[in-house]
C-alpha cells in the first residue's frame, strides 16, 4: 500500500465525501447492475458505469448445493459480475434438439441475489460430442490434413456452414430465455477465437472469396505477379489455401479471408442474440493470444461489438509492465474506447515452461494498471480449480474443496479498493498525445518474410513504446486508418504496408501540424503484398525528400551517431539517402559493411505546418530513448504528470475538469523473485493532490513500497 506524507490541512471536506461515498456506493453500484426495470431500448455497449471485479465461474461442473457458498464468497471480496456458460453447451443441449436452460436460470437468479451480475459466453468453442460425432464436417482440418478430434476445444470449423447453424440455435435461444433478465448485462461469443481450417469447403470459399475481392483472374494475376515461378492461374478452382510458404500476395489475401471468416461466424451468433435481447445488454468476445496474436485482424473482429475485451496473463515469470501496458493499450484501440480484461492470471497458468507464480501484491498491481490503461472491469479465470480436464493445475481463487486460496484475500482487497475509487473512475478515459500506429497488414508482410530470424516485430514496438511510457505519456496504440487530427506525435515503428490511399492520409497529417515518424521497413509492400516501386517508404518518398537504397539484415552491432547521440544498431539497418536540400540528416552509420559507412541512419524534413522522419535501424535502448526524446521534443509533448523513480508507472485516466492518476511501482519487495528493482520510491508531485484510496487527503508526495499503488485526483484549474 501507498503510505503518504500529508502537506497540506482543512481537507476535513474531503474526508466527509469520501465515507459518505463508501456508505451508499456499493448499493449504487449494485441498483444500476441488477434493478429490474433498466431501459431496454438504450444504447448497445450501455454498461454499468462502475469498474468491476469478477471472475469467470462454471456452476455446471458443480453440485447446485455449492453455489450458494461460492457466490456469498464472491460478494465478499466485493465482486460484482460473473462469466458463466462458455463451455457448458452438452450441459445446455444434452442431445441434439432436447434443450436444459432451467439450471442456468436458477445460476443467474442465485448470482442476483448475491447482486452479481451475469455475463453469458455463447458455449461455441467447445461444442459437444453427439454434435461432433453426428457431423464431422464440423470439425477443423490442420494444414496439412489432419481433421480434430474430439475432446478438447477450438476443434470446430469456423467457415461450416452446419456449425453456424447449430451455433445460431443455440445462441438464439439463450437469448430467447436472457434476452431481457435484468441481471445478465453482457454476451460473450464464444471464447479465444484461434485456428483456421483448410478443408475442402473452406478452401472453395476462399477462392470465392478471392473472385469478389479482385473481379477477375486478370487482375489478381497482375497483383500477385503470377508469372513468377509460372503461378499465373487460368481457373479460380486453381488457387490453393496454404498456410505459408505460398506467394505473398496469396498469403496476405488468406490472412484477410480468415479474418472475414471469424467476423462471419461471430456475426451469426450476434444476430442471434439481438434478435430477442435487449439493446441494454453488450456483446463482446474475449481475444486471447496476449492480445499481440495476429491470426486475424482484431479490427475487423471488434468492428461488429460493443466493446473489445482480452485475456491478460503473464505466464511464465513476473509481469512485464511496458510490455503489458502496450497490450492494454493495443486492446483500447481496436475500438478506440474502454475495454474489459475478461479474464486475468489468478497467481498462476498451467501452459508455461515453468509456471511461476505472481509476487504477493503483483495480481494488484496487475489489475491496477489494466484499469490505468482504461479497462473498465477485470474478471479473474477461474474461479475454482477444476477437479479433473486438461486444466488442473491452472491457478484459481479457490480450491479444490472450495476454500479460498491464498490469492483470495488480494483479491478481496483489490475489489474493495475498485468501490472506493469507483466515484472518481466512472466516466473516466486516457487521452493522449501521442499514437503508435499498428497495422495487422504489416505485421503479417513482415512475419511472411522476416529476413532476419531475429526481427520480432513486438520488441520493435515496446523499444518505441517503452521511453515514451517512460516519460510518463499516455499513448494511443491506434490501426494506422485511425483518425490522426488529435495527435502532435504519431509514430509508425513497423509498418511495411503503406498504400498510396494511405499515404495520402499520412501525408495530410504532417502537412496540418502533426510529426510522423516512420521505422524500419516502412512502405517497403502495396496493399497487395508487392513491392512499392517508388523503393521505401513508398508513395511517401517525395514529400520525405529521401529514401531507402538499401537494407541490411545484420548479424552484429553496427556504430550510429549524430546530433541525438551515440550507440548501436542491431538486427536491421538500412541505408537512406537525401534527394531534397531541405532533408536533414539526425543520424549516420559509423565504419561498419562498407555499404553503411557515413550513411544517414535518420532523416528528417519540414512538410508543411508539420514534418515528416525516417528512422532506418533498430537502436540500442539508450540511443532509442535519445531518439524519442527528440521526437517528443519537436513535436513539443508535454507529459502529463512529471518525473518518476524507475519502476514507477503511472496512469492518467480524464474526466470533465479532472484527471485521475494511478500510480505503481513495479519494483520488488525482500519476498520479490523478479527482475525488476527493489525497494519503496519516494514520488514528488507535480503539486498537491486527493488521495483516493486514503479517504481524498490532499497530499504532494508519496512513498510506494513495492507493488504499491495510489489513486490520485486533481481537478482542473
Amino acid at each position: 500500500m501507498a503510505k503518504t506524507h500529508n502537506r497540506s490541512s482543512g481537507a476535513q471536506a474531503h474526508r466527509h465525501r469520501y465515507k459518505w461515498w463508501r456508505a451508499v456506493l456499493k448499493a449504487f453500484v449494485l441498483l444500476s447492475i441488477v434493478a429490474r426495470g433498466l431501459a431496454t431500448d438504450a444504447p448497445p455497449g450501455n454498461v454499468p458505469p462502475a469498474v468491476l471485479l469478477g471472475a469467470a465461474w462454471y456452476p455446471e461442473q458443480w453440485p447446485e448445493s455449492r453455489w450458494n457458498q461460492d457466490l456469498a464468497l464472491m460478494e465478499a471480496a466485493h465482486m460484482h459480475v460473473v462469466r458463466l456458460g462458455e463451455f457448458a453447451w452438452s450441459r445446455m443441449e444434452p442431445a441434439e434438439g432436447h434443450y436444459d436452460l432451467a439450471w442456468l436460470e436458477r445460476a443467474v437468479r442465485l448470482a442476483e441475489k448475491h447482486h452479481i451480475a451475469v455475463v453469458l459466453g455463447t458455449p461455441t468453442d467447445a461444442p459437444p460430442a453427439w454434435l461432433t460425432s453426428k457431423y464431422p464436417d464440423t470439425l477443423r482440418v490442420d494444414a496439412n490434413g489432419k481433421r480434430a478430434e474430439h475432446g478438447g476445444r477450438r476443434q470446430f470449423n469456423n467457415a461450416s456452414q452446419r456449425y453456424r447453424e447449430f451455433c445460431a440455435d443455440i445462441a438464439g435461444r439463450m437469448a430467447q430465455q436472457f434476452g431481457h433478465d435484468a441481471n445478465v448485462i453482457g454476451w460473450q461469443i464464444g471464447n479465444e477465437y484461434t485456428d483456421e481450417s483448410f478443408d475442402a469447403g473452406t478452401r472453395a470459399q476462399f477462392q470465392q472469396w478471392l473472385r469478389r475481392r479482385f473481379g477477375t483472374l486478370d487482375a489478381l494475376n497482375e497483383h500477385w505477379a503470377t508469372a513468377y515461378w509460372s503461378q499465373t492461374y487460368d481457373r479460380w478452382d486453381e488457387i490453393p489455401l496454404v498456410a505459408s510458404g505460398g506467394n505473398p500476395g496469396l498469403l496476405m489475401e488468406h490472412r484477410r479471408f480468415v479474418s472475414d471468416t471469424w467476423r462471419d461466424f461471430q456475426r451469426v451468433q450476434i444476430d442471434a442474440i439481438r434478435e430477442w435481447a435487449g439493446k441494454r445488454q453488450f456483446i463482446t468476445t474475449n481475444l486471447g493470444g496476449l492480445a499481440w496474436t495476429d491470426n486475424f485482424d482484431h479490427y475487423e473482429i471488434t468492428r461488429d461489438l460493443d466493446l473489445a475485451s482480452w485475456d491478460d496473463y503473464v505466464g511464465e515469470g513476473h509481469l512485464n509492465a511496458v510490455r503489458n501496458g502496450a497490450m492494454h493499450d493495443l486492446a483500447r484501440g481496436w475500438k478506440q474506447a474502454r475495454f474489459w480484461v475478461m479474464e486475468t492470471q489468478p497467481g498462476s497458468v498451467n501452459w508455461a515452461p515453468v509456471n511461476t507464480t505472481l509476487d504477493r501484491g503483483e495480481a494488484r498491481a496487475m489489475a491496477w494498471q489494466a484499469v490505468g490503461h482504461g479497462a473498465d472491469a477485470v474478471l479473474y479465470w477461474q474461479w475454482r480449480s477444476a477437479l479433473n480436464g486438461q486444466e488442473q493445475y491452472h491457478g484459481a481463487i479457490v480450491g479444490p474443496d472450495g476454500e479460498p486460496l491464498p490469492l483470495y484475500s488480494e483479491i478481496s482487497a483489490i475489489g474493495g479498493e475498485f468501490e472506493r475509487a469507483e466515484p472518481v473512475l466512472r466516466d473516466t478515459s486516457p487521452v493522449a498525445q501521442v499514437a503508435v500506429l499498428q497495422s495487422y497488414d504489416s505485421r503479417w508482410a513482415i512475419d511472411f518474410q522476416p529476413h532476419n530470424r531475429n526481427y520480432d516485430q513486438l520488441s520493435v514496438l515496446l523499444d518505441w513504446y517503452g521511453p515514451l511510457r517512460a516519460q510518463g505519456l499516455t499513448v494511443d496504440v491506434v490501426s494506422a486508418d485511425a483518425a490522426l487530427s488529435g495527435y502532435k506525435l504519431v509514430l509508425a515503428p513497423n509498418l511495411n504496408v503503406i498504400s498510396s490511399k494511405l499515404a495520402t492520409r499520412l501525408l495530410e497529417y504532417a502537412e496540418q501540424g502533426g510529426h510522423l515518424v516512420l521505422g524500419p521497413r516502412s512502405g517497403m509492400k502495396d496493399e497487395y503484398n508487392a513491392l512499392n516501386v517508388e523503393r521505401q517508404p513508398g508513395p511517401l518518398v517525395k514529400p520525405l525528400g529521401g529514401r531507402v537504397e538499401q537494407y541490411y539484415a545484420l548479424s552484429g552491432e553496427v556504430p550510429v551517431g549524430g546530433e541525438l547521440g551515440a550507440g548501436t544498431a542491431n538486427v536491421w539497418a538500412e541505408q537512406l539517402s537525401t534527394r531534397e536540400k531541405d532533408a536533414y540528416v539526425l543520424l549516420r552509420y559509423g565504419k561498419s559493411n562498407g555499404w553503411l559507412d557515413g550513411q544517414p541512419a535518420m532523416i528528417t524534413r519540414k512538410v508543411g505546418k508539420g514534418s515528416i522522419s525516417y528512422l532506418g535501424a533498430l537502436l540500442d535502448a539508450n540511443l532509442m530513448r535519445s531518439a524519442i526524446a527528440w521526437m517528443t521534443g519537436t513535436a513539443q509533448v508535454q507529459p502529463e504528470f512529471g518525473s518518476l523513480p524507475p519502476d514507477v508507472e503511472v496512469c492518467r485516466r480524464v474526466g470533465l475538469d479532472y484527471s485521475v492518476f494511478i500510480l505503481i511501482n513495479h519494483g520488488t519487495g525482500e519476498h520479490g523473485t523478479g527482475e525488476h528493482g527493489t525497494g519503496e520510491a519516494t514520488i514528488h508531485l507535480p503539486g498537491a493532490m486527493e488521495d483516493v484510496l486514503h479517504e481524498g487527503r490532499p497530499v504532494s508526495e508519496l512513498v510506494l513500497e513495492a507493488q504499491g499503488v495510489a489513486i490520485l485526483e486533481k481537478h482542473a484549474k
